[in-house]
């Protein structure tokens, strides 16, 4: 883990949703990777398999969530630059 590493939170209306969005500068996701890191029990990194901290069910566990209130969660990941996730909530009129 780097020392240099950096989380940015952002809220922001786009396309009449809420949306957060949670950024880092970090190591990445390779892109055979995307399509499943929401699936449970799926780890990026397969040396980390034996790792009792991760059970690969945070994503899977935020997708549901969302789900379940109307909202989507997406990713753009590249390698070496960071990942950034953004929970887009439907706007709700009063």
């Amino acid at each position: 883990m780097s020392s240099n590493g950096a989380i940015h939170l952002r809220v922001a209306t786009v396309n009449g949703h809420a949306c957060l969005e949670v950024k880092d500068n970090g190591i990445g996701i390779a892109p055979e990777n995307l399509p499943h890191i929401f699936e449970r029990f799926y780890r990026v990194d397969a040396t980390r398999s034996t790792n009792a901290e991760s059970a690969g069910l945070g994503l899977a566990i935020v997708k549901s969530i969302c789900t379940a209130h109307g909202a989507e969660v997406t990713v753009q990941s590249q390698l070496g630059a960071g990942s950034a996730f953004c929970v887009r909530v439907p706007r709700f009129k009063n």
